[in-house]
């Protein structure tokens, strides 16, 4: 039989991955009587878990939320990978790396010493994507009320700040709030974003969360509509990769030019460097590489930028840009 420690480390465990354990279940999986599992709740509700007994034909356990924070108690992998998750949160475009470093200050002067000296060898830098422009960090609180809209599916009102020019109409009057329906708050290359159907436009949209402005009140409920695709992950990324200009059928997830090219390098060393993108290895030193981009010139220089030799298998629209890139580059190096 375990001892009575890690036989309450283990029912917070097993409380926490399914809402209703009966005493019966909870007996079986530590191998020990119901009676035993009883005190053992019964220790836990003295140290401050809210479980709450539900009634029923065998009757069960339920961990439930309650006035404050009791103690926290992780095995050692969910210690590490909360440890983890802190010193990478500078990266997540969220506005809390000051927070977060506390917070592990906080867990590590509480963890055993074989967990800190696990947690000590393991410093992790957060580096951002340096292909995405830094910008600013939206405030906790903004992604606390979107989140809050979001999960009470209630119209949204809120300014929103464009990029240039300012956001105003023809008249120089500052442009009326914007009137969605929240359904998903997503990160995209240290971004956030709210997914939403405009109701102005009758369309989705895709907002950046660090210039949204919620007001208050917030709208009424609403009943969420079907997003293209049915995957928010797929969605998102077909409207970053340009495949959706605003309309509701959300568009095929596809870049709008798309071109097929062999390279002189070997698979391994191409593949690091593409995303969204099919690299197929030839041979030792040659790859075939599908890709797609914005624009046909943006293909090419996509392209371009591996120092090796480039066939282009097709479409003509590809040649095309090779071309006139080359003519463009060939003036630059004369000047």
């Amino acid at each position: 039989m375990p001892k009575t420690s890690a036989r309450l480390l283990a029912i917070l465990s097993l409380l926490q991955t399914r809402r209703d354990w009966s005493g019966e279940d909870l007996a079986a999986r530590l191998n020990v009587s119901a009676r035993t599992v009883r005190r053992d709740v019964d220790r836990l509700r003295e140290l401050g878990y809210p479980i709450i007994t539900f009634k029923g034909p065998d009757g069960g356990y339920r961990l439930d939320a309650g006035s404050r924070m009791p103690p926290l108690l992780f095995d050692d992998d969910q210690a590490v990978a909360l440890a983890v998750a802190l010193q990478t949160a500078t990266a997540s475009g969220a506005g809390i790396g000051e927070a977060a470093a506390r917070a592990l200050t906080t867990v590590r002067q509480v963890m055993p010493a074989r967990l800190r000296h696990r947690i000590d060898a393991l410093q992790v830098t957060a580096v951002e994507r340096s292909a995405i422009p830094a910008g600013p960090r939206v405030d906790i609180g903004v992604l606390t009320a979107l989140g809050a809209v979001v999960h009470a599916r209630e119209v949204l009102r809120f300014d929103y700040a464009a990029a240039s020019p300012p956001d105003t109409d023809d008249d120089g009057v500052p442009a009326p709030p914007r009137r969605v329906e929240p359904h998903h708050l997503v990160t995209w290359g240290g971004l956030w974003y709210l997914v939403a159907w405009d109701l102005d436009r009758g369309d989705w949209r895709t907002f950046r969360a660090d210039r949204i402005t919620p007001r208050t009140p917030t709208g009424p409920r609403f009943t969420p509509r079907e997003l293209p695709g049915g995957d928010v992950a797929a969605y998102v990324a077909g409207r970053f990769r340009g495949s959706s200009s605003g309309s509701g059928s959300g568009g095929s997830g596809d870049w709008p030019c798309r071109g097929e090219v062999i390279l002189g390098l070997p698979a391994a060393a191409v593949s690091p460097y593409i995303r969204d993108a099919v690299v197929e290895a030839l041979g030792p030193d040659r790859c075939r590489l599908v890709l797609g981009s914005w624009s046909w010139a943006g293909l090419a220089a996509a392209v371009g930028r591996f120092d090796a030799d480039i066939e282009v298998v097709g479409p003509a629209e590809l040649k095309a840009a090779f071309a006139h890139l080359a003519r463009r580059y060939a003036n630059a190096a004369e000047v």
